[in-house]
This record gives C-alpha cells, sequence and structure tokens, in this order.
C-alpha cells in the first residue's frame, strides 16, 4: 500500500523574538503562512518492522538526522507500531533555506502514517507530537496561516492572506539556525508588529500586509551572508512591493500582485541567483483524509 501527501513550504511574513528561555530556546512570535511549493513524500507500507530513507538529494540524509525518519520513529514508539515503512522524498522546496522543508516533510510523513498505520489521530493530536521534532512542525501538520508563539508550537489558526505572488530566491549558501540565534541581541533589534499584520491578514489588505512584513534574524544573517542583502537590493529595484528574508534565511522573497511585475522580477533574479520561484500562497489548512 502507497500514500502520497504533499508537503508545502513556509514563509515567516512576520517573525519576533522576545526572549531567551530558561530551557535555551527562544520565546518567539511567527506569522507563518504555506506556499505552492512543495516537497511530495510517498509512503510505502513495509511488512519488516523497519523505517527506511529515499532520496535522491545529496543534502538530505538517510538516518536518524531525517526529520521525516524521527516521526516515523516517534509514531512506531508512541503507539507501539509493528509495522515499517519506506519513506520517499522527492525534493523540491531548498535545502536549509529557511522554508522549513525537513519539517514539512516531518508533518506530512505524520499525517500519512497516521492513516497508513491506521492510528485515528487528529490534526491537535499529531501537532503535539509534532512540537517533539522540531518548532516548525506544529505548524507544518496544520498548515495554513497561522500565529506561532513559544518556540513555534503554540498555533492559533488564521485566515488566509490576500492573494499574491510569492518570488523566492535562495543563494547557494546553508545558513546555520543554531548559528543565527546564538548572534541574536534580542535588546538591539526593531521589533516586528505582529499584532497590526494579524489585522492586515484579517482585513486582506495587501498593502498593509507589505507595510508590516519584518523579521528579527535578518539582520544578523545579513551580516553574516552579504549575497542575502544583494538579493533583497535587486528584488527592491525589480518593483517586489514588500522583500524579507524568510525563517533564519537565506532565503529571500518578495511579495507581487501583477503577473507581468512578477515575470520581471523572476527573469531579472534568475540572472545571478541559482534557485528561483515564483508561487502563490496556499493560505488553507491541511484536512485528515
Amino acid at each position: 500500500m502507497k500514500l502520497l501527501v504533499k508537503a508545502p513550504a513556509k514563509i515567516n511574513l512576520a517573525l519576533d523574538v522576545l526572549y531567551k528561555r530558561p530551557d535555551g530556546y527562544h520565546e518567539v512570535e511567527m506569522i507563518m503562512t504555506t506556499i505552492d511549493l512543495a516537497d511530495r513524500v510517498e509512503l510505502t507500507l513495509l511488512n519488516q518492522n523497519e523505517i527506511r530513507i529515499l532520496s535522491h538529494n545529496r543534502y538530505v540524509p538517510d538516518d536518524q538526522r531525517n526529520l521525516a525518519y524521527q516521526a516515523a520513529q516517534l509514531l512506531k514508539e508512541r503507539f507501539n507500531v509493528k509495522k515499517g515503512v519506506m519513506i520517499s522524498i522527492e525534493k523540491n522546496i531548498p535545502v536549509a533555506a529557511g522554508l522549513a522543508g525537513g519539517s514539512s516533510d516531518a508533518a506530512a510523513t505524520l499525517r500519512g502514517l497516521n492513516k497508513l498505520w491506521d492510528l485515528g489521530l487528529t490534526l491537535d493530536e499529531l501537532a503535539e507530537l509534532g512540537s517533539e521534532i522540531g518548532s516548525d512542525v506544529s505548524f507544518c501538520v496544520y498548515g495554513g496561516t497561522a500565529l506561532a508563539k513559544g518556540r513555534g508550537e503554540i498555533i492559533t489558526e488564521l485566515p488566509a492572506p490576500p492573494t499574491c505572488w510569492v518570488i523566492l530566491a535562495k543563494p547557494f549558501i546553508g545558513v546555520s539556525t543554531s548559528e543565527v540565534y546564538k548572534r541574536l541581541d534580542v535588546n538591539q533589534v526593531h521589533h516586528p508588529n505582529i499584532a497590526e499584520m494579524i489585522d492586515a491578514i484579517r482585513q486582506t489588505n495587501y498593502q498593509k500586509v507589505c507595510d508590516y512584513v519584518g523579521n528579527v534574524l535578518e539582520d544578523v544573517t545579513l551580516k553574516l551572508h552579504p549575497e542575502v542583502a544583494q538579493i533583497k537590493e535587486q528584488m527592491k529595484r525589480f518593483g517586489a512591493d514588500a522583500v524579507l528574508m524568510s525563517g533564519s534565511g537565506p532565503t529571500v522573497f518578495g511579495l507581487v500582485q501583477h503577473d507581468s511585475r512578477m515575470h520581471r522580477i523572476y527573469n531579472g533574479l534568475r540572472g545571478f541567483c541559482d534557485q528561483v520561484f515564483a508561487v502563490r500562497m496556499l493560505g488553507e489548512r491541511h484536512l485528515l483524509d
């Protein structure tokens, strides 16, 4: 038996870090939304009691380091599952890009195995399990648009943002999230206005969404990687309505409403950036089959 599950990427429309917690994590407030760029996760039931990862991307680990592997392992241990699974991951989301590719693969694995192994869990229960794997996994279980608090696992659903194009550009570098957080001084940052961004989304006010994008991690990554700043400048020059780095980077996204301008920015960036995508926001939550 096989099951195919889509694992969409996310962007952060706003990302704020409030303080470092006693447990070593940072207290965050983030507004995230899924976009129409997705990995394909194929789950195949195995009679042998084992987990196998198959991926043709050399940057994707095929062992316990893989978050999808960890998701399957967690379900097996927690619910005493004696069946096995082959997890085949077709990567379309760039790796180490600030787009939650690995977290989304894990979330897709949780949703898919819930059905394949007939566990009967709710989305809320799957999201709670996801929080044990990684900070973005809970959000990715739900998808759609949400405010994420705590270390990212406390999720409040929001309506879909106004429709627009999202142009993504990733330079040929990876960014260490832990390194970026290590260098972040929460007392020295300009905090984005999360409440205004939520209002903008609720009002489906595109201009206001553009006015209130913000990411406190951006300055840290821009200092470490000047090429990210160059991409931001190019996107602005080509006419994007709002430009922001997603997550800890290095992917930069630009928002734009008109097809003609989207094509101009997309074609302009392809000249000097190796991975460029033009996609839509999805906005809608996942449903359990």
